[in-house]
C-alpha cells in the first residue's frame, strides 16, 4: 500500500502487492446526470446502486415524506449529510424505538419494519447488506452482479449488538477529527461507513494513496464535488484479462465501485465544496482492530473477540 508517513493508514500491517488476478470492472454511477430510478408523489427523487455486498439508496427528499422499509433482515445504516436535516426514525420491529435527528448524522436502524419521517427537504443515504435482495433488484446496474464477483468474500454479518437492537443516532459532528485517526468511522453489525470532512478545492496530485484491497469491495460514495477515480486491474498472466488504467471523473451525488484486488485512489478535481464517503459491507476488521478508529466501538463484538 501507497501510504505517506503522515496518512493514519501508514499504521495499518502492510500488505504484499495486488495479487496477479484480474478484477471485475468498476462500476460508475453519476446520479447527478442519470434520471431517478423513483420519484413520489411529494417529488422525492431516488436513485439505487449497488456493489456485490453493498445496496445505495440515494434520495433527494422534500418534506413530509415517509421512508418506509418493511421486513428489512438485517441493520442498515442511514446518512443525513445535510446541516439541515430534521426527521424521526421509527422501528416497529422485534421490539420498538424512535429517535430524534437534527443535522448532519448516522443513524443505525434495527431488522424489521420502521420509517423515516422526513421534516424538511434534505438528503437522505440509505445503505443496506446484500440480504436486501428486493432493493437489489432495484438497482440501474443489478446486472453487473448477476454472477457473483468471485474475488469479493461472501458477506457474513458480525456479532449483534451488545445491548439488543435499538435506533442509534450519531450527530457526526460531535465526532471532529483527530490526531492519528483515519477519518470519522461508524458501523453496525452489517455496514461500515468513513465519513470525511469536506474539503475545499483540488486534491495535491502529489500526495495520493494508490492501494488495494484483497477480498471486499470500497464504495466511493460522492456527496459534493467533482472527483476522479484512479483504477489499475493487476496484470495476469492472459493478456485478454488486461484492461487499460482507468480516470473516469465523476460528479456528485455518485457513486463508484471500486472492485477487488484494483489498485486505487481518487482525487477531487473542483475548486468547489468536495466530500467523499466511503462504505464497506462488512465491516473492515483492520479498521476495527485499530484503537479508537470505530466510534461508539464499545456498541458492537468484533468477531472472534473474547467474550
Amino acid at each position: 500500500m501507497s501510504y505517506e508517513s503522515n496518512d493514519p493508514r501508514s499504521a495499518l500491517a502492510s500488505s504484499p502487492p495486488a495479487p496477479a488476478r484480474a478484477n471485475i470492472p468498476a462500476q460508475y454511477l453519476d446520479f447527478s446526470a442519470l434520471p431517478p430510478d423513483e420519484i413520489s408523489p411529494l417529488g422525492s427523487r431516488t436513485w439505487w446502486a449497488r456493489a456485490q455486498n453493498v445496496v445505495v439508496g440515494h434520495s433527494l427528499v422534500r418534506a413530509g415524506e415517509h421512508l418506509e422499509r418493511a421486513g428489512q433482515p438485517d441493520e442498515y445504516l442511514v446518512l443525513f449529510p445535510d446541516a439541515s436535516a430534521a426527521a424521526e426514525v421509527v422501528w416497529t420491529g422485534s421490539g420498538s424505538d424512535k429517535a430524534r435527528v437534527t443535522g448532519r448524522s448516522v443513524v443505525v436502524v434495527p431488522p424489521g419494519d420502521s420509517r423515516i419521517e422526513v421534516q424538511a427537504d434534505t438528503s437522505v443515504v440509505r445503505l443496506f447488506s446484500p440480504r436486501a435482495t428486493d432493493l437489489a433488484a432495484r438497482c440501474r446496474n443489478r446486472c453487473a452482479y448477476t454472477e457473483p464477483d468471485p474475488n469479493v468474500a461472501a458477506f457474513a454479518p458480525w456479532p449483534d449488538p451488545v445491548d439488543g437492537f435499538r435506533i442509534r443516532v450519531h450527530p457526526i459532528d460531535e465526532f471532529p477529527y483527530e490526531q492519528g485517526r483515519f477519518g470519522r468511522i461508524f458501523r453496525c453489525s452489517t455496514i461500515m461507513v468513513n465519513v470525511f470532512d469536506p474539503d475545499y478545492g483540488p486534491r495535491d496530485t502529489a500526495h495520493l494513496s494508490p492501494h488495494h484491497h484483497d477480498d471486499f469491495e470500497q464504495v466511493s460514495l460522492a456527496l459534493d464535488g467533482r472527483y476522479t477515480h484512479h483504477i489499475r486491474t493487476p496484470w495476469t498472466p492472459d493478456l485478454a484479462a488486461w484492461r487499460a488504467d482507468e480516470h473516469v471523473e465523476v460528479g456528485s451525488p455518485s457513486v463508484t465501485v471500486i472492485p477487488p484486488p484494483a489498485v486505487h485512489t481518487s482525487n477531487a478535481v473542483g475548486q468547489e465544496r468536495n466530500q467523499l464517503v466511503d462504505v464497506f459491507c462488512p465491516p473492515r476488521l483492520d479498521f476495527s482492530q485499530r484503537p479508537g478508529w470505530v466510534l461508539a466501538a464499545e456498541e458492537y463484538p468484533v468477531p472472534g473477540a473474547a467474550s
